[in-house]
């Protein structure tokens, strides 16, 4: 196999699309933390913004809260979640398991609890979670992570989710 020439990189000091749409390969990623509390940096395979919503998570049950989300049993999420005292549920891609108006569930892959009121951010209509990382409390020198084979492949963009980061440089080709 030859050797890819045609990297291109994306920038962002906020939260924000890298590519707003289309196809590529994330090939590696360069992330700072700002130096206050723990940061995170969520990429998502999506054209659209993530939505903002609450959690709680009862042993591999997770409850989602958000208002009149429209989703469906059945319907696949790619989804990132903040920790609680230091616990969260596990960020990843999940069908939905039920619904309500204001709620929907999924079965989570590992088990804790995790309390009510805890963020999250996901994706819908296609939409993926890609990856996360995180930094450490007072961080603040640049970390680069190469993604190994040809890289992640995002069908319908990249978008960057970050808190208490710095920066974010996502490679894609």
């Amino acid at each position: 196999m030859a050797m890819q020439t045609d990297v291109l990189s994306g920038h962002v000091d906020v939260a924000g699309f890298i590519i707003p749409n289309g196809r590529a390969r994330v090939k590696a990623i360069t992330y700072q933390g700002s130096g206050g509390g723990t940061g995170v940096v969520d990429i998502y395979d999506t054209p659209v913004v993530p939505t903002s919503a609450t959690y709680t998570r009862s042993n591999t049950t997770v409850t989602v809260s958000k208002t009149t989300h429209g989703l469906s049993a059945g319907d696949r999420i790619g989804i990132a979640y903040a920790a609680a005292s230091g616990n969260s549920a596990t960020n990843g891609n999940y069908s939905i398991t039920a619904t309500t108006e204001n709620t929907f569930t999924i079965t989570d892959i590992n088990t804790g609890n995790v309390s009510g009121g805890t963020a999250c951010t996901y994706v819908n209509n296609g939409g993926r979670w890609l990856t996360s990382f995180a930094t450490l409390t007072g961080a603040t020198t640049p970390v680069h992570v190469l993604i190994p084979g040809e890289g992640i492949l995002a069908d319908n963009g990249v978008y960057v989710n970050m808190t208490s980061t710095a920066f974010v440089t996502v490679f894609y080709g």
